[in-house]
């Protein structure tokens, strides 16, 4: 089982994970151990609900397939464990942000009170600047 947050978790053959050599420079070890991770996650042959996977499907990102699968490749770190939690953090991440569901806007109006204030401060306003004009002797 792998824990997303406290509502969602993922079956754990939910998640493909393969291990290969890493891209660019890095000297004779990179040539030799395969220490980046691609972390393949079927969107759509999840363990997730039809609106989760719905959302997930929605969000506009590159790494989402035509077929509905998200590829995560980890070669930031020398060691393949420490690329494999990244992938995982990473994964995590989309999904509990993929999956947050913003509260809608109530809309309010002024009290009575602030609206009865507002044209008071207004009528002080015009009488004082009313008091500004030419002064008749």
């Amino acid at each position: 089982m792998i824990f997303i947050s406290n509502t969602i978790s993922l079956n754990d053959n939910d998640v493909d994970i393969s291990a290969m050599r890493s891209q660019g420079a890095g000297g004779q070890n990179v040539n030799k151990v395969s220490s980046a991770i691609h972390l393949r996650f079927d969107i759509l042959g999840s363990s997730l609900t039809d609106a989760q996977k719905q959302r997930l499907l929605d969000s506009k990102d590159s790494r989402i397939t035509k077929e509905g699968v998200l590829i995560i490749k980890a070669q930031q770190f020398r060691t393949q464990e420490r690329n494999k939690i990244d992938a995982f953090e990473r994964l995590q991440s989309f999904i509990i942000k993929a999956t947050h569901v913003n509260k809608t806007r109530k809309p309010t109006k002024p009290s009575r009170n602030a609206k009865r204030k507002r044209v008071d401060q207004k009528t002080q306003r015009g009488k004082t600047k009313a008091l500004r004009g030419k002064v008749d002797y």
